[in-house]
């Protein structure tokens, strides 16, 4: 009776052992869930987001066989400038590692050209640098890689292909005698690498990614000095964006 007596009480206190044990893990999760915000974001099929950004953008020209062989242009070398951007995002989950994200943009673009001229102009100056202002609505869609979740911290690469539209096309303009006539239509790749820090109702994701465009957008005109003397010209850009997500 005494053995029997022991048996049960040890059988008693390891029980009180394993409720224990189970109170404890499920305080250690709890407080775990406690410290990692969004700890159920990485299970829901798709989310939407907002993007603020800004950009640096140039032209990559090409010279004119007629730039060597008239003299009335001496130089004409695109400059860097600045913009800005404005967007909506949709992301779906495709695994735990890969995700798809389509990234809708307007973007508000200045890319500009510095010419050094034979003949001065009017205010008797030969260096002039011209403005070619667009506004494009981009349509990026994009393929993420993303790393294992550290804490509130993840990084991901991202890679894609955008279609563009220039709204503010001059490729028409009639009264172009001193423009750079640029077509409505470009299309390119796009990589870049992100950061996602995640918050308690929002995930703040920085972003630079490298956005080319691939199609010939010069709409030359032998008729214009500023514009014969290139060949060729694509659309070369940085941008630096914040997606904020949910």
């Amino acid at each position: 009776m005494l053995h029997l007596h022991r048996t049960k009480k040890a059988e008693l206190n390891l029980r009180r052992w394993i409720l224990a044990g189970i109170l404890f893990f499920n305080l250690s999760v709890s407080a775990q869930r406690a410290d990692i915000n969004m700890f159920d974001h990485d299970s829901k099929p798709y989310y939407f987001g907002i993007t603020l950004g800004v950009n640096k953008a140039r032209f990559q020209t090409d010279l004119h066989p007629r730039f060597m062989a008239d003299d009335s242009v001496y130089v004409a070398e695109p400059v860097n400038s600045g913009g800005f951007t404005l967007g909506l995002s949709a992301t779906g989950r495709i695994s735990d590692r890969f995700q798809v994200r389509f990234n809708p943009q307007l973007m508000f673009i200045e890319r500009n050209i510095y010419y050094h001229t034979k003949f001065p102009d009017l205010d008797g100056a030969t260096t002039v640098t011209k403005k070619v202002e667009s506004v494009i609505m981009t349509f990026p869609i994009q393929m993420k890689f993303q790393s294992d979740r550290i804490g509130n911290f993840r990084v991901y690469l991202m890679a894609g292909m955008k279609g563009d539209i220039d709204m503010a096309s001059n490729a028409r303009a009639k009264r172009a005698e001193d423009l750079v006539k640029i077509k409505k239509y470009d299309y390119g790749p796009e990589f870049g690498i992100g950061f996602n820090f995640f918050f308690e109702t929002f995930i703040f994701s920085p972003e630079i990614k490298i956005s080319n465009g691939m199609s010939n957008i010069h709409s030359r005109d032998p008729n214009l000095i500023y514009s014969s003397v290139f060949d060729k010209i694509h659309s070369r850009m940085i941008v630096f964006t914040i997606h904020l997500e949910g």
